[in-house]
């Protein structure tokens, strides 16, 4: 039988993996649940994954909770990708960017240049 994994985005930052299993236990058989977290301070990125014990009840947990309340926060529940399917970019955690510029001499504040 194949399963069925799940991102899950916009969980609340205090919600646990059994609290998530609970919740997508309403849609049918959950096999694992992982919710990310920040390396250096331990606490949840708001995003993880659930995987559902059948395409089927994946499809339900998507219809159950794709765009609703969860806890005060708006879920964002789809298939996941497989980590190779990602365009560049994509992963955060190598390709941080930058914040915009500096001050420059000038003592207005914000970003970049102001002449």
């Amino acid at each position: 039988m194949a399963t069925s994994k799940l991102y899950v985005g916009g969980i609340p930052y205090r919600t646990t993996e059994d609290d998530l299993r609970t919740a997508f236990s309403e849609a049918g058989e959950v096999t694992s649940v992982s919710i990310i977290s920040d390396r250096m301070t331990g606490r949840s990125r708001g995003f993880g994954f659930v995987e559902m014990a059948d395409e089927t009840q994946g499809q339900a947990a998507i219809d159950r909770w794709d765009g609703k309340e969860f806890d005060g926060r708006m879920l964002s529940v789809s298939m996941a990708r497989p980590q190779g399917d990602r365009p560049p970019g994509e992963r955060r955690d190598n390709n941080r960017g930058g914040g915009g510029g500096g001050n420059y001499g000038n003592d207005r504040g914000g970003y970049g240049n102001s002449y």
